[in-house]
């Protein structure tokens, strides 16, 4: 049985569900990810056997260590998030690692990579298929499975089709939205690679992941809608190309706007599959695009019973069906010369007589009009008057997570289309301290989004605002 595994890209859609399946299973696992003091483990910190550590690939830094005694290593990175030269970073990534290998004894690398269209300029596709052909250049048996759309909570094109049917009754889209793939339940999808490493590889192989169907992208967000109970009308247009199309969704869906523009631009492709070579190797049952689709919104409140939510019980009673799975964000950073444990102090002055640190007013109306809305903001409790504790209750605003001298999270209680938190997080850089306040925003429906873009002055003016008042309280060297 194979013992030790390397989860390269740990912290993404498949790489955070797929670690704990290893553990569960009895392996041990090495999961990399960007900046481990950033990376929330979840569940994962139950559970002995997995070590996380710091990896970038984009340094070409010695991989011996981390490399040394493992067996199987999972490839999972992507950067469709870097902007508009993810292409190269990809493929400096896939260089650098490749190379390692070399120098490795490693037995077998899995490679999740992507359904390929019989011809394409799409820069996804073609990151996905060079990454391969890097990576099939060292002296490791590479096993490469190529998926299209991956039907679960958290998956890119999934949320951008959800986003898209939750916020608009009525939809324009480009024509090719009437292109076809072959989407795959997650379950079945991590059922592939958990099985794989009971196969013995003996030479490259590039198998095709597919679901038990093909069907149109515009069908699969009617049955998004029919099994949400959402009325939505799509009208397909010729003359709307994918990249005019990438420029409103961005603005509706939460999705990350890099990965959505390399998404809709791949949209135009039939990506057909042919599933029988690996359902002939490792048999299961597929799940319908509609199973799979009921399985997600039937687990989607996992989202909120997490330890990014502090696995709070009002959290969780504030969720409903519709919410967007990204959230919409924005606020300001800050680096100053002062220590963490000023900025602390300060931080957990709020709601006393510092009220937010800048533009109280603009605050306590926010807070009138939710108490004359049938809010809560005014129900206020501090277990102690200098010092802030889980559990409290600032105005409408709960505690649900903290760390000394590093984060604190407030719930959101005030009334409104959504679900919000409010972060503030101190890094320490050495030479100096970085302070970030950020909104967090899971709109519901268009309103939602209404919502978030009227406040999007406010916050952009008052963020700032707080950041220098908090390190002026603390007497820095701006």
């Amino acid at each position: 049985m194979t013992k030790n595994i390397l989860v390269v890209g740990a912290s993404g859609y498949v790489g955070s569900q797929l670690v704990p399946a290893l553990a569960q299973k009895g392996y041990n696992v090495t999961a990399t990810v960007r900046d481990p003091g950033l990376f929330s483990q979840g569940s994962w910190s139950k559970l002995d056997n997995i070590k996380v550590v710091a990896l970038n690939l984009t340094v070409n830094t010695d991989l011996s260590l981390i490399l040394r005694d493992i067996d199987v290593v999972f490839y999972l990175v992507h950067s469709m998030n870097n902007g508009s030269n993810f292409v190269d970073i990809e493929l400096d990534n896939a260089r650098n690692f490749s190379d390692q290998l070399k120098m490795s004894q490693v037995k077998q690398l899995i490679y999740l990579g992507s359904l390929q269209p019989a011809s394409s300029d799409s820069k996804h596709f073609i990151a996905r298929k060079k990454t391969g052909d890097i990576l099939r250049k060292s002296n490791v048996i590479v096993t490469e499975l190529r998926a299209g759309i991956i039907v679960g909570p958290g998956s890119a094109v999934f949320e951008v089709m959800r986003d898209l049917v939750y916020h608009l009754p009525i939809m324009i889209a480009p024509k090719c939205i009437n292109s076809h793939n072959s989407p795959i339940a997650f379950q079945n999808l991590l059922y592939y690679l958990l099985e794989l490493l009971k196969v013995t590889a003996t030479e490259h192989k590039i198998l095709d992941v597919a679901g038990p169907a093909l069907i149109s992208y515009q069908k699969q967000m009617q049955i998004i809608a029919n099994l949400t109970g959402k009325k939505v009308r799509i009208i397909p247009l010729s003359i709307l190309t994918p990249k005019i199309a990438a420029l409103g969704f961005k603005v509706i869906t939460s999705v990350p706007t890099n990965i959505v523009r390399a998404l809709v631009e791949g949209m135009c492709y039939d990506l057909t599959a042919d599933g029988k070579e690996i359902q002939s190797l490792i048999p299961q049952t597929l799940l319908s695009y509609e199973q799979a689709v009921a399985q997600t919104l039937e687990n989607e409140q996992n989202i909120i019973n997490s330890d990014v939510w502090g696995f709070d019980p009002d959290a969780l009673s504030y969720w409903r069906p519709g919410y967007a799975y990204y959230p919409k964000q924005t606020g300001h950073s800050l680096k100053t010369d002062v220590s963490a444990e000023c900025l602390w102090r300060q931080i957990q002055l709020i709601g006393t007589q510092e009220g937010y640190f800048y533009a109280n007013y603009l605050w306590r109306i926010r807070e009138w009009i939710d108490h004359l809305a049938g809010g809560n903001s005014l129900t206020r409790y501090r277990s102690q008057p200098d010092k802030i504790a889980l559990g409290d209750r600032i105005d409408s605003w709960k505690v649900i997570g903290l760390k000394e001298n590093q984060f604190l999270s407030l719930l959101m209680g005030m009334k409104a289309p959504g679900l919000g938190r409010l972060e503030f997080r101190i890094v320490d850089k050495g030479a100096y301290r970085e302070l970030d306040i950020r909104a967090w925003w899971h709109p519901a429906g268009f309103s939602g989004l209404l919502y978030w873009f009227a406040l999007m002055p406010a916050h952009l003016f008052i963020f700032k605002g707080m950041t220098k008042a908090i390190v002026k309280k603390c007497k820095a060297k701006m």
